[in-house]
């Protein structure tokens, strides 16, 4: 499978708070994507949603659906990290290699939830189909990513 390459880098530091993009970012098994509130897994949890991850090719193909983003950027999605040209496995335990080192199991699908209607009419149901809502991963291995970093699927 080929390469692809990472985007974007977001987090929230607050749950419901708002996104701050970033240029790069440490992303640690204990921490997630440092700063972000979902990263840290509290005790006795398995941390399935410990990092997200959405193509860019759901995005703009649920934007298209909606008829345009109108103003809307991918982070307003809420997901940590967005890569363009690899298709994200769409089953749970596939690894997801970023960068020199980070690793992230999938655990599950990034189903959208109603926040995104209240962004946009429609938004919801346009990244329901095929996985477009993105990952929900827990990090495996530590990495310092940088937006432009490698994005490989490991078999």
């Amino acid at each position: 499978m080929g390469a692809g390459r990472l985007d974007g880098i977001a987090r929230h530091k607050v749950s419901r708070g708002p996104m701050e993009v970033l240029d790069r970012a440490l992303v640690t098994p204990d921490m997630g994507l440092e700063g972000d509130c979902r990263g840290p897994v509290p005790e006795g949890k398995k941390g399935n949603r410990q990092i997200t991850v959405i193509e860019a090719e759901s995005w703009a193909a649920a934007m298209q659906d909606l008829g345009g983003a109108d103003g809307l950027v991918w982070s307003d999605r809420r997901a940590n990290l967005l890569v363009s040209g690899v298709r994200l496995p769409r089953e749970a335990g596939k690894v997801i290699a970023i960068g020199k080192g980070l690793r992230i199991e999938v655990r599950c699908e990034c189903d959208p939830c109603s926040r995104m209607d209240a962004l946009r009419e429609g938004l919801r149901a346009a990244l329901t189909p095929d996985w477009r809502g993105g990952i929900c991963g827990r990090v495996i291995s530590e990495g310092e990513i940088t937006v432009g970093d490698e994005v490989r699927i490991e078999e």
